[in-house]
């Protein structure tokens, strides 16, 4: 499916506010494409779709990750998580993506995971640092784009995680484990 006409369906989905910050995280992410020698068409195809699902309904998603066989915990955690992985079914059964790194671009996009791809580490970070956010501390995550897309991901898994422990909020699997593959990176965690 042409970019184009994904936007436009996406469009269609979303609230004016939630479709601009689509927007600010497909320029972002195509920006970082470019500047880390990744695809830029894969970076525009997943930064499109990687909210495509943040709106629909709770028992539709919930109904989606049982039918799919998803991870069942992630209906332990809280329901704003669902969105990747339902977008990411979305993104194949509608919208016809076939390519499993844009699949799971848009599925980890909000919990990142240990041993992601470049693509995945772009859609994650663009998500964060698009024009739109504002939070403390966002302003330092832009200024690391020329320390390496492994430093930018480090730095935005750990606001992350720290951002929700500070908040009383449980953090899923997946982000620790991401947040412990880059400590083992730099030998701060022992692998047994």
């Amino acid at each position: 499916m042409d970019p184009s006409l994904m936007l436009q369906k996406v469009k269609a989905r979303l609230p004016e506010k939630r479709f601009t910050h689509v927007l600010g995280v497909m320029n972002t992410a195509v920006a970082l494409a470019k500047h880390y020698g990744v695809p830029e068409e894969q970076a525009r195809i997943a930064a499109i779709l990687h909210d495509v699902a943040k709106y629909a309904d709770r028992d539709w998603m919930r109904g989606i990750i049982e039918k799919e066989n998803m991870d069942p915990l992630l209906l332990d955690y809280h329901h704003e998580l669902w969105h990747a992985p339902v977008g990411a079914y979305l993104a194949s059964y509608e919208f016809g993506v076939e390519d499993e790194e844009i699949l799971d671009a848009i599925r980890y996009h909000t919990t990142g995971r240990a041993g992601m791809s470049d693509l995945e580490k772009i859609i994650y970070t663009a998500d964060m640092i698009e024009p739109g956010r504002k939070f403390p501390g966002v302003d330092r995550l832009r200024a690391m784009k020329n320390d390496g897309l492994d430093r930018l991901m480090e730095a935005s898994i750990r606001q992350s995680v720290e951002f929700l422990v500070s908040k009383n909020q449980p953090v899923y699997p997946d982000s620790l484990k991401c947040l412990e593959h880059f400590e083992q990176q730099k030998g701060n965690v022992k692998n047994d």
